[in-house]
């Protein structure tokens, strides 16, 4: 079986919604529980070799939240958080959804 790309997985989960509206269907258990408690947005950061601006820049984040998150002086929000695992886990998704807005 072959990898969905992330847009067929959007496309399936969107599907999900409209059924579950309609009745016809219950959302799994994975569907309210998708967010991480926590991230290493340091490590993510490291990772990409990109300094906290460049990093702040490329995804959209102000460069206070990222000096934030990484000394721990405050927690990524829960979008921010689901976010942040997607870069960590397909970055070239995340820019290639950028390019196109």
């Amino acid at each position: 079986m072959s990898e969905q790309t992330l847009g067929q997985e959007l496309i399936e989960a969107m599907k999900e919604v409209v059924e579950y509206t309609r009745g016809a269907r219950k959302l799994s258990e994975r569907a309210g529980n998708i967010a991480p408690r926590s991230v290493d947005v340091a490590a993510i950061r490291h990772n990409l070799g990109l300094s906290q601006r460049d990093f702040a820049d490329r995804y959209g984040f102000s460069v206070r939240a990222v000096q934030d998150w990484e000394q721990h002086r405050r927690v990524p929000e829960r979008s921010a958080r689901i976010l942040l695992k997607v870069i960590e886990n397909r970055p070239e998704a995340v820019e290639e959804a950028l390019e196109t807005a």
